[in-house]
């Protein structure tokens, strides 16, 4: 594999994990009730039109058929993606932080 092909697959496989957080991050506010186009926008007020979201939310279950996706893994997945203003948000509507 050359450079330019290992570069290639370095920036696919991020894209595809990365479309996988935002697919996590739906269905977790699916499961607690909470819209996420309304919570990525209070997050990201100038990323109106979010494509990726928009094909995750396509993607969810309801509640009811879906695993449970912890508070702290959330989190966890938005902190590793450098979401700190999305964590923010979501770290409100867990209840963390009551201001």
């Amino acid at each position: 594999m050359n450079k330019k092909e290992l570069e290639n697959s370095i920036i696919e496989n991020y894209q595809r994990d990365e479309q996988m957080m935002v697919f996590i991050f739906a269905q977790w506010c699916v499961n607690n009730d909470f819209d996420p186009i309304e919570l990525y926008t209070r997050a990201y007020p100038n990323q109106v039109a979010n494509d990726a979201l928009k094909q995750a939310i396509e993607l969810t279950v309801p509640k009811e058929e879906a695993g449970t996706i912890a508070n702290e893994t959330m989190l966890n997945v938005l902190s590793l993606y450098g979401n700190d203003d999305l964590a923010f948000i979501v770290t409100k509507k867990m209840g963390y932080d009551k201001k």
